[in-house]
């Protein structure tokens, strides 16, 4: 179960720590998010050290289908009614920025980055594209209503942002990560007052930045109850016809779409992590029927925070914690999303003001009916009698059979079959009798 990514590029190997050191920064966790804060932080002359538990990318990045876009479904016309015009602009703006960023670097790295219009399509609901373009109208950003014909099946039409790009991500990180101050297979076991405690050593900093897709200090920021955790499927197809756009379904459990090289990826079949969904059985059906002299041949899944207002978390970690700051929360779309907090969490390291803290301060009010879910659910979940129970905060684990996992419905933990920690919260593996 290799994603694309992986069986096309070796990314660098980094040495294991050894003893104790001091660093004025530490970096926890080296997915794209901690090593473009690391990159950046460098650029700046900042001392940082980014540890990794496992190896670099070996979580969520290399699983990414790498489009890199402003468009995050049809949620502007929310945002409008959530925080208003001005914020809904800044949010635009930060992720158009983010954008625009990749590109620059882009151009001296041969990572298949592409320019691509792409596109957010409603399968019966055209009143919802119009929502959406009245919004976009309204803080005065260009897009326009299309047909989205080239798709293999009619739709009521799709939001079109032109100008937007997909990427290799491991072949860009490949690129920018050689020179950074990196340890692998150097796990953050506990925190203490300025010291992370590993197994090979203690690491005394002044700032802290987690990059660890789920926080895993829970003492702060609550965010084991403002975010859930959901998990989707992607198939490579060859044998089919290209595309010229990035695709995706208005509806959570729809479907996506973008080419790379002679490939489709197809993603989709998604669920709250715990439940059941339609993984890559609904994917391989779709193909059947639309694609059916298609042939497979890669498939792999993934794992996103959720927010409560799907605006991510980036920012100090909690307003108890000063020099504490996280990025997460990136709501399925991790590649912008970590863009912009390597450059605010860049700015707060550096005492700078970045005109976007606000928008994703994680201390912002999260009065939100999801919380209430959040809440119910681990409430329901906690009274469940019989079963093996999640390390983290002790939920009662479910079995993945398609992934021969143990998933947990509450916050998005997951192990293998034999106990070892898969995904975060959890920081340690689980017992098995």
């Amino acid at each position: 179960m290799d994603s694309i990514w992986t069986r096309s590029e070796k990314l660098p190997k980094f040495p294991q720590l050894q003893g104790d050191i001091k660093t004025d920064v530490l970096i926890v966790g080296g997915g794209m998010a901690g090593i473009l804060c690391a990159y950046f932080l460098q650029k700046q002359g900042i001392d940082y050290i980014l540890v990794e538990g496992r190896t670099i990318c070996s979580g969520v990045t290399k699983n990414t289908t790498a489009k890199i876009t402003s468009q995050h479904g049809l949620i502007y016309h929310k945002l409008v009614k959530d925080i208003g015009i001005e914020k809904t602009l800044m949010y635009l703006q930060a992720n158009q920025e983010a954008l625009q960023t990749y590109e620059e670097l882009c151009q001296n790295i041969e990572c298949n980055f592409e320019t691509k219009p792409s596109y957010v399509y409603s399968l019966d609901d055209p009143w919802k594209i119009v929502q959406e373009l009245g919004a976009l109208d309204d803080i005065g950003f260009e897009a326009e209503f299309r047909k989205a014909e080239e798709l293999p099946f009619k739709t009521a039409g799709a939001v079109c942002f032109e100008h937007q790009a997909q990427f290799h991500p491991l072949k860009f990180i490949a690129s920018i990560v050689k020179d950074l101050h990196i340890y692998e297979q150097t796990f953050v076991k506990e925190l203490k007052e300025k010291i992370a405690v590993t197994n090979q050593g203690n690491i005394e900093f002044q700032k802290i930045i987690f990059t660890t897709h789920f926080p895993i200090d829970n003492k702060h920021g609550m965010y084991f109850m403002k975010m859930y955790q959901h998990r989707s499927y992607v198939i490579a197809l060859k044998n089919v016809q290209m595309l010229e756009g990035m695709y995706v379904d208005e509806r959570d459990k729809g479907l996506s779409f973008r080419n790379y090289g002679e490939y489709i990826l197809l993603g989709g079949g998604s669920h709250r992590t715990g439940k059941k969904g339609g993984n890559w059985s609904e994917l391989r059906d779709f193909a059947d029927k639309y694609y059916p002299k298609s042939k497979e041949i890669a498939f792999w899944a993934t794992q996103d925070c959720m927010t409560l207002d799907r605006i991510p978390y980036i920012g100090q970690y909690s307003m108890s914690r000063k020099n504490y700051y996280v990025a997460t929360g990136f709501n399925k779309w991790g590649m912008t999303s970590s863009m912009i907090a390597a450059k605010i969490l860049t700015d707060l390291i550096m005492e700078k003001e970045n005109s976007y803290t606000e928008v994703f301060n994680p201390s912002r009010s999260m009065l939100k009916p999801q919380l209430f879910i959040n809440i119910g659910e681990s409430t329901m979940n906690l009274l469940t009698f019989g079963k093996k129970r999640c390390p983290h905060l002790g939920c009662a684990l479910e079995w993945n059979e398609v992934e021969k996992s143990w998933d947990c419905p509450c916050h998005g933990s997951r192990f293998d079959e034999n106990g070892g920690v898969i995904d975060n919260p959890a920081t340690g593996d689980l017992e098995i009798e």
